[in-house]
């Protein structure tokens, strides 16, 4: 009897003491890097104005359209079409107009200025080994920035007769962070989901 409340008394602790693990996904991209590149992408797109009359059935051929969240910027473009009174066509047999699309650019940037000295790699031998010292700063700032640019060209879907150009549509969504000391961070650490403007970084603990 004493053996059996002596292991109970044993076992008790290791099962109030149980927990519970998750598992997550990886991605190629962070969620931060993603919105990044669709709030680009939706300003780029803003306003876009064609040189044919409204009303029209567009095809939009996104075949030389090749870059990383591609799918969501030709999503972007085609509804800024529909905001501004043209007509989606699936078709392009069965559009006026054929709009080809073409990316410059749809990656981030990063910067960072640093009062200080920065992180740095030295070389400490002939054999090009090298040992990394860590920053030592003052104050640090962080930007992070979608940017987007998106271009392309009109043409009769019948003659191919070219029917005008659209000029580089462009897009930035930037967030800023800060560091003092390397230890007080405050600013946008990352972007939140559904926020269109990032706001102040300097009201932001």
């Amino acid at each position: 009897m004493n053996r059996l409340i002596l292991a109970a008394a044993l076992v008790a602790p290791l099962a109030l003491s149980a927990c519970a693990s998750t598992t997550e996904s990886n991605t190629g991209r962070t969620a931060t890097e993603q919105l990044l590149l669709a709030r680009a992408a939706d300003r780029a797109a803003e306003g876009l104005i064609l040189p044919i009359a409204q009303g029209s059935r567009i095809f939009v051929d996104d075949v030389y359209f090749r870059v990383d969240s591609g799918a969501y910027a030709v999503s972007a473009i085609r509804s800024a079409l529909s905001d501004a009174g043209y007509r989606l066509s699936t078709d392009r047999n069965q559009a006026d107009a054929i709009f080809e699309i073409r990316a410059g650019a749809l990656s981030l940037e990063q910067m960072r200025r640093v009062v200080g000295l920065p992180e740095m790699r030295v070389p400490i031998n002939e054999n090009l080994n090298v040992v990394s010292l860590p920053e030592l700063s003052v104050y640090s700032r962080r930007d992070r920035i979608g940017v987007a640019e998106f271009s392309g060209f009109l043409y009769d879907a019948r003659t191919g007769a070219p029917l005008g150009a659209v000029s580089p549509m462009i897009g930035r969504y930037r967030i800023r962070s800060h560091k003092a000391l390397m230890i007080v961070g405050w600013g946008q650490q990352s972007a939140n989901p559904g926020e269109r403007d990032p706001g102040s970084s300097w009201k932001e603990f």
